[in-house]
């Protein structure tokens, strides 16, 4: 009997859709935020081979599974670009940009300095590449900390979250940098001029996309809201993302700054006629979609975690240095607040936790090295992921410590 060609994809999807619920469920139970067991889920799959068990083995190089986990994390972004909007962002005032800033630029200095220590012999563009890998705080864990600790709208919770929202846009612009980096692979390297005009460009194009897509989304929605046809508003949101991300990449920044940008863009006003039509919010619609699809990236990343690299030189060295350099990196965000009766100790360890933009640089550090030098390359993921790992780990800990929540207790405010 000859097997459908869908049918292995078919047979990686029930697993990787049954086993990131169980995995969420016991992180859940030990109050840790569910992509770590998506992440460490991925990580058992990946290296069963160890244990003799080979039958998952093509799910590393499968391109499907590699297409779906690109679009999971198009995806997440956009999802978590439709929890905030423009207005919003620009009422946060001058404390949260201050924060992000403050810890993004310490972290990347340290991160810089931590990989010229245990790698002196590489060149300095793979020193910065593995400083931007630790640069940008997870939205997505800060979040689901701050809400499992029933913290999330005090005035901690509410500026961890704003700041952690300007660090994931300040950090897809330096990950718009990092992706150009691949082309110094087989080059001269990337200049000082070229870096500005890089991120200058990422810059210009959130501002054009922002401002004219504020003026265009409500006439387009004005126009889908004439179709007499079931799913309008979550096609229509769906097709704003993916255009958006296509010409991001199009002008050769990577596709999640053009769909972060139309979350952002995207506000309930101007789709409140379909909404109603619908009986559901877009929030509603896109949050099941990313919920399958977004595992499937940190599922990936997981499995792609070869755990025979912890004895090849260096990797552990490096994932020491880049945790230390990540947790150290964002203390500087306590500097950066502004205001008093704010718990400067809670929001710098809000910050601490690293997620989709360090993978995804993580895997850039990969591609990067995957022609010259292979085994630079899983020694950067390899290290970055288990930073990550670490990361998320201490958060909860230290957020507990610094506000006096005990383990097993919840706040109710």
């Amino acid at each position: 009997m000859v097997l459908d060609p869908i049918a292995p994809l078919l047979l990686y999807l029930a697993i990787i859709a049954a086993g990131t619920k169980l995995a969420s469920h016991v992180m859940s139970r030990i109050r840790q935020p569910a992509v770590l067991g998506e992440i460490l889920l991925g990580v058992l799959i990946g290296n069963l081979p160890l244990l003799g068990i080979h039958v998952l083995e093509p799910i590393k190089t499968d391109a499907a599974i590699d297409t779906l986990a690109g679009l999971g994390i198009v995806i997440l972004l956009f999802e978590i670009g439709l929890e905030s909007t423009l207005p919003q962002m620009m009422k946060l005032g001058a404390s949260a940009f201050s924060v992000a800033g403050a810890g993004l630029v310490a972290s990347i200095v340290l991160g810089w300095g931590a990989a010229a220590i245990v790698l002196p012999h590489e060149p300095g563009r793979v020193h910065l590449l593995v400083g931007v890998a630790i640069c940008a705080t997870s939205v997505g864990i800060s979040a689901r900390v701050m809400q499992d600790l029933g913290r999330s709208q005090s005035l901690e919770g509410r500026l961890i979250l704003a700041a952690a929202l300007i660090d994931d846009v300040l950090g897809l612009v330096v990950v718009a940098v990092a992706v150009h980096m691949i082309s110094a692979a087989t080059g001269t390297g990337i200049s000082a001029g070229n870096v500005a005009a890089i991120a200058a460009e990422a810059v210009a194009f959130l501002v054009i996309a922002l401002v004219l897509g504020r003026y265009l989304s409500p006439r387009l929605f004005a126009l889908a809201s004439r179709l007499q046809a079931p799913g309008v508003l979550l096609a229509a949101a769906l097709s704003f993302c993916f255009v958006l991300a296509w010409l991001a990449n199009v002008i050769g920044l990577a596709p999640i700054v053009g769909a972060f940008a139309a979350g952002i863009i995207l506000e309930e006003i101007h789709y409140r006629g379909l909404e109603t039509r619908d009986e559901r919010t877009l929030k509603d619609l896109v949050q099941p979609i990313a919920s399958f699809l977004a595992p499937v990236f940190f599922v990936l990343i997981g499995i792609r975690t070869d755990l025979r690299l912890l004895a090849a030189p260096n990797v552990l060295g490096l994932a020491v240095a880049l945790t230390l350099a990540a947790v150290l990196g964002k203390q500087a965000c306590a500097a950066g607040v502004f205001g008093k009766g704010v718990n400067r100790k809670t929001v710098a360890a809000g910050m601490i936790p690293r997620g989709e933009v360090s993978l995804i640089v993580g895997n850039v550090a990969r591609t990067l090295q995957s022609h010259t030098r292979p085994h630079l390359g899983d020694t950067i993921f390899t290290a970055v992921v288990l930073m990550v790992l670490a990361t998320t780990l201490v958060t909860p800990p230290a957020l507990r410590r610094s506000l006096g929540v005990k383990a097993t207790e919840r706040s109710t405010d």
